[in-house]
């Protein structure tokens, strides 16, 4: 019994983490990222590989949100990735926040293109030259367009996975109004929603305001955020944003409109994002040194049921209620599993779910199976 139990630590201990968070930070966010299946790393530097585990989450913010601005009439849609130089460059004092980060395609095979073409940063210079053309009277705003896409933006100083990358997945929502009222309300409403998703989903509490003049985004009037702490850094971080452009692009790319009045308008434009980074912040927040932890609404599994048999115990008997428990939790609307895999050990499994932040954990060996309990 005592060299079973020996065994089993040592195999839990081989899952475990080599650096803590309080002492190495860093280190302990790339080392948990990995071990908790959320990333892989890619022989690019500062490209990820999304696992399942990951992506899930993303898919449950995207749940949300996608319903949340339907409701306010905001529609989906898709714009090319690729952006020409002429349109990047229309808007210099927007871009030049950018420039640096700007990914270049200069060839097709071995032949130079003539024009090169880039990838886009953000799609403000992608999307609004169509607005210009969409939109000619007060009957065509407000035009409210959200697109759920990769963007690249090419850093070359310490990526970090989920919190800054090269290429990442967000939702960016422009939309363009008659008012700058209504495009002030929409403003606040989208904060909301950002900071409902932080602290509905992901159970952190953030702060939202106004950046300052210094901080605000390129070429726009102002610049609205929810903020997040971490404790371990002692910093805040930038958790989503929602910008007011005023007029600034629609002088740009002439986003005119007659107004009822058969006056010539101009429209007040707004841009909001969040990003994958919103992942990055909720492990850094919640992790520890046994791995992540997912807060249940964003969890994909929610529940692990993991079987306890032992020498001449009724280990079909066992696995049978693990899976009747599996079944009532899912009948019940909660997303749970059974790990019925024979060549680990329980303490393994513990350790493997542990790592993988799930929230809660169901063991049922034969005392329980008795006992008709887990």
């Amino acid at each position: 019994m005592a060299d079973g139990k020996k065994k089993e630590v040592k195999k839990e201990t081989g899952l475990g983490l080599t650096f803590k968070k309080e002492e190495n930070f860093g280190e302990w966010y790339s080392e948990v990222v990995v071990n908790g299946e959320m990333i892989e790393y890619y022989d690019i530097s500062g490209c990820y590989i999304l696992r399942p585990w990951s992506m899930s989450i993303w898919e449950t913010m995207q749940a949300f949100f996608d319903v949340e601005i339907k409701k306010m009439k905001i529609k989906n849609c898709y714009f090319p990735l690729f952006v020409s130089s002429s349109v990047l460059q229309k808007e210099k004092d927007h871009i030049e926040g950018f420039a640096p980060e700007v990914a270049w395609v200069t060839k097709a095979g071995k032949s130079d293109l003539e024009v090169p073409v880039a990838i886009r940063p953000t799609s403000e210079t992608v999307m609004y030259p169509y607005f210009s053309k969409w939109i000619r009277g007060h009957r065509d705003l407000p035009l409210k367009l959200n697109q759920w896409c990769n963007v690249v933006r090419w850093e070359f100083s310490n990526p970090t996975p989920f919190i800054r990358s090269r290429e990442f997945l967000w939702q960016e929502g422009h939309t363009a109004f008659a008012s700058k009222q209504e495009a002030d309300e929409e403003v606040l409403q989208i904060l909301e929603l950002y900071q409902r998703i932080y602290e509905e989903f992901l159970a952190i509490p953030v702060i939202k305001g106004k950046k300052s003049e210094m901080e605000k985004f390129a070429g726009g009037l102002y610049t609205t955020s929810v903020e997040a702490f971490i404790p371990n850094t002692g910093r805040g971080i930038q958790g989503a944003t929602s910008h007011c452009l005023g007029q600034n692009f629609a002088k740009m790319f002439e986003i005119n409109f007659e107004n009822e009045k058969g006056e010539k308008g101009m429209a007040w434009q707004n841009s909001w994002a969040y990003s994958t980074r919103t992942i990055g912040v909720m492990v850094m927040v919640h992790g520890d040194d046994k791995g992540l932890v997912l807060p249940p609404k964003v969890a994909s599994v929610q529940v692990i049921v993991v079987p306890v048999p032992y020498k001449d115990a009724d280990t079909q008997g066992i696995f049978d209620a693990c899976a009747a428990t599996v079944d009532t939790l899912c009948e019940a609307g909660i997303r749970a599993e059974a790990d019925f895999r024979e060549n680990y050990s329980p303490g393994w499994k513990y350790s493997h779910w542990e790592m993988k932040g799930v929230p809660l954990r169901i063991e049922i060996g034969p005392k329980d199976l008795a006992n008709n309990q887990s």
